[in-house]
């Protein structure tokens, strides 16, 4: 490893060189080292000839974009190292059929090769780990290589003391009031301001276009539908100044601005609810809503100052995986529920060709998305331009399929039910007035008000861990008690003015972590691949600018209005999919399907017996049945409950599978050697 630190140190690297092929590499290299003094030019050919003739026979490269060619000959008299970043990837024969973009040259006289070995181990650990891969991919001098070099050592320190839990420091309780919110502020302060920066980049461009439609669409749909459910007192207008007023406040004051605000359906079934409840005493809703509000904020806010988020270290890849389950189901069966409806509902103006255009214009938003999303592991046009293209697939898929509903004028199709003018919907006045109910309903709230609390503490912790997932490579710390205060104080706004509850969404938050991440496709033993995040561009623009633009939606009216609600029913849908990706559940769901003999060679397979695996993701389905069932009954407002027994299931499946067979099925984050097999 300090050979190679030294040669970078001497400048001994060469980055974005141009090459068309192998050869031309290598003889671009070689002539460079020339030139460079690195390489007497009397031993040049020989060495050129020799790095050539040792490619033909059996390719050097160790995956992951990593090839590491050697020559010991006669007339070199010191062991050198040489690293070569190529402009564009190469196809060198790598086992893992990526293409190789690093090249190490090891030089040395005859016989030394034996002396390398150190260095190769060294490249191959360097290499493996995804953050020192990404760094050194975009680094423009010596500086910053050796700061990544750096970084990475860090990295791999081992602790003085090792503890003995694996409790993240973000949920470890460490006493005293508000002590939690102190240590998340103290975490995240430093990075404040790279958290702008991070966000001046086009990656950053495409995640917003394609969350102002992943957020916009259901901000207008739960706001359509709340202002059926509670007589207009709340609707689409006040979902839309919600959302676009709580995610600008949430981005800006947030620990962790990956997370989007959004309405959900629990919160929406208890609206209705307390709706249907105030109109049997003959209580004034939004007074009585703003009360219930208000109390679920203080309550909310004695959690955050009590550090009661540090419960969230019972919860496990158990309960994350059968919660982010549900989430995605319910994107994926609302699409269909709402595609299959326009089938059911036609008349004479909603004839059989609005139902077949809505299903074409879903489905072909769907597969644009989804087909783009997957381009950039495509062998067609440069990388840069198939990265483009896959950052920005949503917003071409809406945009096509609007381009395509507005050639085809002549089919009548429900649009973007967006809202005419600004103003509540009903035209009430936007201050609620807190003394229009009598003093024992502004203390009665307070039942309702502890049963949206667990809603909410559950609903926005639990996003925040799926979101703080290890596999997700986040670098700038946790802040579950600082975002849980901002929301109750959000709360507390929202109530006073009438506007709809907002919480952590899980699949807006999922797809907007994925839309900003840089993915690595990694290639399994048996031939099975998957895609892993190996960076992830952490910032607050794309959070900011997205609700930003939800706010001006008020002012695009007659261009939101163009937007068939099919394309949105099919975003729905790409979302609900894509949010599935990396779901071990469903992995292991599809084990049911397929041939024992082919199983993908994953950690969990290898450690478990297969009726093991089986029994368990069986527990999980039951689990998460019963989650739907109850969702869907009119016992709905004890859905956060039902998500807190999760906890209980869990440690009494601890009584029926071992803890070795638990620790490898509800593990957080993937072995290291199921992520990378090298080959030198």
């Amino acid at each position: 490893m300090q050979q190679l630190k030294n040669a970078i140190h001497n400048g001994h690297f060469i980055l974005d060189l141009v090459a068309s092929d192998l050869n031309t590499a290598i003889e671009a290299t070689v002539k460079k080292m020339v030139e460079d003094g690195i390489l007497a030019e009397a031993v040049s050919e020989n060495v050129c000839n020799a790095l050539l003739k040792r490619e033909q026979l059996a390719p050097t490269t160790i995956g992951h974009g990593v090839a590491v060619p050697h020559v010991y000959v006669e007339g070199i008299t010191t062991q050198d190292v040489v690293f070569v970043r190529l402009n564009h990837p190469l196809n060198m024969g790598a086992p893992d059929g990526i293409p190789t973009q690093f090249v190490f040259f090891l030089l040395g006289p005859a016989g030394a090769a034996a002396a390398h070995l150190d260095t190769l181990a060294g490249i191959a650990r360097l290499m493996s780990d995804d953050e020192f891969r990404y760094e050194i991919g975009i680094a423009k001098n010596v500086s910053e290589i050796e700061q990544a070099l750096h970084r990475f050592e860090t990295r791999a320190e081992p602790e003085l003391a090792p503890t003995q839990s694996d409790i993240s420091e973000g949920l470890t309780y460490s006493g005293g009031f508000a002590k939690g919110i102190k240590q998340d502020i103290a975490r995240r302060l430093p990075h404040y301001l790279d958290d702008f920066r991070e966000g001046i980049h086009p990656k950053c461009i495409g995640s917003t276009l394609f969350l102002f439609f992943a957020c916009l669409a259901p901000a207008v749909t739960f706001g359509g539908v709340m202002a059926v459910e509670t007589g207009g007192q709340i609707g689409a207008v006040e979902m839309i100044v919600a959302s676009a007023f709580c995610g600008v406040i949430f981005a800006l004051f947030s620990g962790h601005p990956l997370i989007i605000l959004g309405g959900t359906g629990p919160l929406l079934v208890f609206t209705a609810i307390l709706y249907r409840l105030c109109s049997d005493l003959n209580l004034p809703f939004l007074a009585s809503y703003a009360w219930v509000g208000l109390w679920s904020a203080a309550f909310i806010l004695i959690l955050a100052v009590t550090q009661a988020s540090c419960l969230m270290r019972y919860f496990t890849r158990f309960t994350d995986e059968i919660f982010s389950a549900l989430i995605s189901v319910i994107f994926i069966y609302e699409a269909i529920k709402s595609l299959v409806g326009i089938f059911q509902n036609l008349d004479v103006k909603m004839h059989h060709d609005t139902a077949l255009l809505s299903l074409l214009l879903a489905l072909g938003t769907f597969y644009i998305a989804i087909s783009l999303s997957r381009f950039r592991r495509s062998s067609y046009l440069r990388p840069r331009i198939r990265e483009f293209i896959a950052d920005f697939g949503p917003a071409i898929a809406i945009a096509t399929m609007t381009i395509i509903s507005v050639w085809l004028h002549e089919v009548s199709l429900d649009v973007l039910p967006a809202p005419d003018v600004f103003g509540t919907t009903n035209g009430r006045g936007w201050m609620v007035d807190l003394s229009a109910v009598p003093t024992w309903a502004k203390f009665a709230t307070a039942g309702p008000a502890i049963l949206v609390t667990v809603l909410v503490f559950l609903d926005q912790n639990i996003t925040a861990r799926i979101v703080n997932s290890p596999d997700h490579r986040l670098q700038k710390g946790e802040a579950y008690h600082l975002d849980l205060g901002v929301v109750g104080i959000l709360m507390a706004c929202c109530s006073m003015f009438g506007l709809p509850w907002l919480v952590a969404a899980t699949v807006r938050s999922l797809n907007h972590v994925r839309s900003l991440a840089t993915m690595d496709e990694v290639v399994l033993p048996g031939g099975e691949t998957h895609e892993r995040i190996i960076h992830l561009r952490e910032n607050r623009v794309t959070g900011l600018t997205i609700h930003l633009l939800i706010g001006s939606s008020l002012l695009l009216l007659p261009l939101l209005k163009e937007i068939p609600m099919a394309v949105l029913y099919g975003l729905f849908l790409f979302m609900g999919v894509v949010s599935m990706s990396g779901n071990q559940f469903f992995e292991r769901l599809s084990l049911w399907l397929r041939d024992p003999d082919l199983y993908p060679v994953t950690h969990y397979i290898r450690r478990v017996p297969t009726k093991t695996i089986h029994a368990f993701t069986a527990l999980q389905v039951m689990c998460l049945a019963i989650l739907w069932i109850v969702k869907s009954s009119v016992i709905g407002i004890l859905f956060p409950i039902f998500i807190a027994l999760l906890v209980p299931i869990r440690m009494l499946a601890a009584k029926y599978f071992s803890a070795e067979h638990l620790a490898a099925l509800d593990a957080d984050e993937e072995p290291e050697e199921e992520e990378t097999h090298w080959s030198v």
